[in-house]
């Protein structure tokens, strides 16, 4: 492989306690060649010292900034405001490749500092599946969030778990009613994880993919008690759920889960909310008579991190070890300088990936 410098970064949003690096594949990296930098982070399922153990590394939360100039800075979820200028590669879900708010500043950043942003969502196969995704979790989250809600049995704050404690509060219990759930985006990898939550739960989903979106049936959508929003739009498509929806007198929708959350994007195909919930306030009441209730949290795979982590991870790992010479590299990087000269930025000589 090439030779590597990995600098998993400290998370600074307090909820996320995800990683995409667990200790076991950080030693199989170490073991290629690799140097690995692991900073600590109090909130990261794996202490560092387990990271220690298997040969990386270790540095003060925050001390990216001043990584060697080879390091790839690599981290799940949004950077500091600063520093202005952003030097390094990184690594991580930019989510500034479709129009986002922020996202202009993000790219003028790197712009400014001569780095790179390698971004993990489009880090992707020849046809353009994504190759490392913590698609499959955050539906299945979405979905059990949905179900306790519906339930009456969601409290806040959320705390992250394990899957057998959360398949326990899952299983209807006596006395719950039937509810029937739509799942859109259903053979997605967001799709099948959703699925199988409600399976769980007890509830046979319908399950919608592009066959039955390209011609919505809006009044068949709003007949359903729940609905799960597991897609991703890549390119404009006509919205599932329009504000009028919301008012229609026959709705008998009630609670929403966006997995995808693309709030602020043009290519939202739920419109109908302008910011997201979180793990303080997970839900949103959108309408009284009848009542609606959103779930829209952007982190949901941070609420069961130990088994997030290790697929993502597991994923990610052989990448890794093919940093440079897989052209998976390539196409990500060749994104990240398409997105500047959409934006008019002037774009640096590539560097190699």
């Amino acid at each position: 492989m090439t030779e590597l410098h990995l600098w998993l970064r400290h998370e600074i949003r307090s909820t996320e306690r995800r990683t995409p690096i667990v200790p076991s594949d950080a030693r199989r990296l170490v073991d290629s060649g690799a140097t690995v930098t692991v900073e600590e982070s109090p909130q990261r399922i794996h202490p560092v010292e387990e990271y220690e153990a298997a040969g990386c590394r270790t540095a003060p939360a925050g001390s990216w900034t001043s990584a060697p100039a080879t390091a790839v800075v690599t981290g799940l979820k949004e950077l500091p405001p600063e520093p202005a200028e952003l030097t390094h590669r990184h690594l991580y879900f930019g989510h500034a490749y479709k129009g986002q708010p922020g996202a202009g500043d993000l790219l003028r950043r790197f712009a400014a500092g001569g780095g790179a942003l390698l971004d993990l969502e489009y880090l992707v196969d020849d046809s353009g599946r994504r190759l490392a995704a913590f698609g499959f979790w955050a539906g299945y989250l979405g979905a059990a969030l949905a179900v306790l809600q519906q339930r009456g049995r969601l409290t806040a704050p959320l705390t992250p778990t394990a899957k057998d404690e959360l398949d326990r509060l899952l299983r209807p219990a006596p006395g719950d009613e039937d509810f029937t759930a739509l799942v859109i985006g259903a053979l997605g990898r967001s799709g099948r994880g959703a699925r199988l939550a409600l399976l769980t739960a007890g509830v046979e989903a319908t399950a919608w993919d592009v066959a039955e979106t390209r011609d919505l049936d809006r009044r068949a959508l709003l007949a359903h008690d729940v609905l799960v929003n597991a897609v991703l739009a890549t390119t404009p498509v006509p919205p599932f759920l329009r504000p009028q929806d919301l008012d229609a007198p026959d709705r008998r929708l009630r609670t929403v889960c966006d997995v995808t959350v693309d709030v602020g994007s043009p290519l939202n195909v739920l419109p109908v909310y302008d910011r997201v919930t979180d793990w303080t306030a997970p839900v949103r009441r959108l309408r009284e008579d009848p009542p609606l209730d959103l779930i829209a949290i952007d982190n949901l795979p941070s609420l069961l991190p130990r088994e997030s982590s290790a697929d993502f991870s597991s994923a990610l790992t052989p990448l890794l070890l093919a940093f440079g010479t897989d052209p998976a590299w390539d196409r990500c990087l060749d994104r990240f300088h398409e997105a500047l000269c959409e934006l008019g930025l002037d774009k640096e000589e590539p560097k190699d990936a």
